[in-house]
C-alpha cells in the first residue's frame, strides 16, 4: 500500500485525487458530459427573444433541476446496497397508488391537481410543480423488480403476501411452487401497472413493458414463462383494442390515439388540396409541423452541422429541446455529434455490464443491468423518433433533454448506478490488493529458495 500511494504521490496531486474518488470513473464521466452537453444544447436551442425572458427562465429552471439533481445523485452515491434494497421494496406500492390517484383523478384543491393532457390524465400538478407520474414509475418498477427477482430467488424471505394467499388458498399447488412467487411478486405486478399506464398513454405503457421484461431477463426469469406473459399481454392488448373497435371508439379511447400515431403519415405532400387558412388546413400544419421539423433539422445537419447557435428548426419546433433534443443536436453538431452521443450511451451499457460481473449482490447486479437498459432504450426510442423510424412517443433524451420529471428521474437512476459501482470498485481493489500480496509473496518465496539454492 505504500508503494502504490508513493506512486500516486509521484503522479501528481491531481491524480492522487482521483484515486480516492470512488465509484466508476468512466460512468462519472458520461455523467458530466451528458449534463454538459444539456446545458449547451438547451441554451442554444432556446429562441431568443428580444426580452431573452423565454431563454433566462428556461435555463433559470434547467439549471435548478440540474442542481437538485445532481445533490440527489451525490446522496444516492453514498447509499449502500442495503439502503438501495430497502428502498426498492415499496416501489411497487408507490407506483401503483400513484397510477391509481391518476386513473381516479384525485384533486385536492391548493395542493394536489391531476392534469389532462391530449384527453388523457398523465400528470400531477404539485404545489404548482408538474410531476410526469410515468417517468417516475419507470425507475421505480426497476427498482422494484431487481428486489423482488431477487427475493423469490433466494431463501429465509418473508412473503407475506403469498402466505396469505397458500392460506386462503390451500388447494392452489401452484402458490407452493417457485413459479408461485415469481407469478405473485413479479408477473402481476409487471401486467398490473402496464395496464395502468395504457390508459394515460399506449407508447409509454408499450416502452415500460418492455423495459421490465427486459429486466427479467437479465434477472434470468425462465423464458417459458416470459413467452406466457407475453402472451397474457397480447390477450390483454387485443382484447381493449376489440372493445375500442366494437364501441365505435368510445371506450379505451387511448387504443385510438396509439392506432393514429402508429399509422400516421407526417408527409408534407399531405398539405396538398387544402383550402390556406381553412380550419383543416391549419390541423393538418399542426399535426405535421413537429415531426417534420425535426427531419428537416436532421436532413440539414449533414456531417458537421450548421454549429452552435444556428439552428433554424428551433424557430419552428415549439420546446425542441425536450421530444425533440436529438434533432436538434444533429442540426448543429451534425452527424459527427449524434454519432458522439450514441456512443456515450452505449458506453454507459457496456460499462454496466462490466460493473454487473464485478457484483456479487444479485440484487445490485439486477438493478444495474435495469437501469442501464432503461436509460440507452429511451435514449434509443428518442433517437429512432427524432430520425422519423418510429411513431411519435415523447420520450425524453436521458439527462439532456429539458423536463424536470424524466431529469430528476434518470438522475436519480444514475445514482443508483454510481453507488453500485462504488461497491463494486471496492470489492475490485480488495481482489486485485489480495493478489498483489500473493504475488508479493510468491516473489518473496522464490528470492528465498534462489538464495538457499546458492548457499
Amino acid at each position: 500500500m505504500e508503494g502504490k500511494d508513493t506512486q500516486n504521490k509521484n503522479k501528481g496531486p491531481l491524480w492522487a485525487l482521483l484515486q480516492k474518488v470512488e465509484g466508476d470513473k468512466v460512468i462519472m464521466i458520461i455523467v458530466l458530459l451528458l449534463l454538459l452537453i444539456s446545458f449547451l444544447a438547451i441554451f442554444s436551442s432556446t429562441p431568443l427573444l428580444p426580452a431573452q425572458e423565454s431563454r433566462l427562465k428556461t435555463m433559470t429552471s434547467h439549471g435548478l433541476v440540474a442542481i437538485f439533481g445532481i445533490c440527489l445523485m451525490t446522496g444516492l452515491y453514498h447509499m449502500k446496497v442495503d439502503w438501495l434494497k430497502s428502498l426498492s421494496k415499496i416501489g411497487f406500492i408507490g407506483s401503483f397508488g400513484m397510477l391509481a390517484m391518476l386513473l381516479m383523478k384525485v384533486n385536492i384543491p391548493g395542493i394536489l391537481q391531476t392534469q389532462t393532457i391530449n384527453g388523457a390524465v398523465r400528470n400531477f400538478s404539485l404545489a404548482g410543480i408538474q410531476i410526469h407520474v410515468f417517468e417516475i414509475v419507470k425507475v421505480a418498477m426497476i427498482m422494484y423488480l431487481a428486489w423482488a427477482m431477487d427475493a423469490v430467488k433466494g431463501s429465509g424471505q418473508n412473503f407475506r403476501v403469498i402466505n396469505f394467499l397458500r392460506r386462503l388458498f390451500p388447494r392452489l399447488k401452484v402458490l407452493k411452487r417457485p413459479l408461485g412467487k415469481r407469478l405473485v411478486y413479479v408477473y402481476i405486478p409487471t401486467i398490473l401497472i402496464s395496464l395502468m399506464v395504457f390508459f394515460g398513454s399506449g407508447s409509454s405503457a408499450i416502452f415500460i413493458c418492455a423495459v421490465l421484461i427486459g429486466a427479467m431477463l437479465v434477472g434470468g426469469v425462465p423464458m417459458k414463462e416470459l413467452l406466457l406473459a407475453g402472451v397474457v399481454l397480447f390477450i390483454g392488448f387485443f382484447s381493449m383494442v376489440t372493445l375500442y373497435k366494437v364501441s365505435d371508439g368510445r371506450m379505451v379511447k387511448r387504443v385510438g390515439t396509439m392506432i393514429s400515431r402508429m399509422n400516421a403519415d407526417y408527409d408534407i405532400n399531405r398539405l396538398e388540396g387544402l383550402k390556406v387558412g381553412s380550419d383543416e388546413y391549419h390541423n393538418m400544419v399542426d399535426t405535421l409541423s413537429q415531426p417534420v421539423s425535426a427531419m428537416i433539422a436532421v436532413h440539414e445537419g449533414g456531417w458537421i452541422g450548421k454549429g452552435t447557435g444556428n439552428s433554424t428548426q428551433k424557430y419552428r419546433v415549439q420546446n425542441i429541446y425536450g421530444d425533440y433534443m436529438f434533432s436538434f443536436l444533429i442540426e448543429e453538431y451534425g452527424l459527427v455529434g449524434g454519432i458522439v452521443i450514441l456512443i456515450l450511451y452505449m458506453s454507459l451499457l457496456a460499462r454496466s455490464s462490466i460493473i454487473a460481473r464485478l457484483c456479487s449482490d444479485e440484487f445490485a447486479k439486477y438493478l444495474l443491468g435495469g437501469l442501464a437498459l432503461l436509460i440507452t432504450g429511451q435514449a434509443f426510442m428518442h433517437i429512432m423518433v427524432n430520425v422519423g423510424i418510429g411513431p411519435m412517443t415523447g420520450q425524453t433524451l436521458p439527462l439532456i433533454s429539458h423536463g424536470a420529471s424524466a431529469f430528476i428521474a434518470f438522475c436519480f437512476a444514475f445514482g443508483v448506478i454510481l453507488s453500485i459501482s462504488r461497491t463494486a470498485k471496492k470489492k475490485m481493489d480488495t481482489a486485485e490488493e489480495m493478489t498483489r500480496k500473493d504475488m508479493n509473496s510468491v516473489d518473496d518465496n522464490i528470492e528465498k529458495a534462489a538464495k538457499s539454492n546458492k548457499e
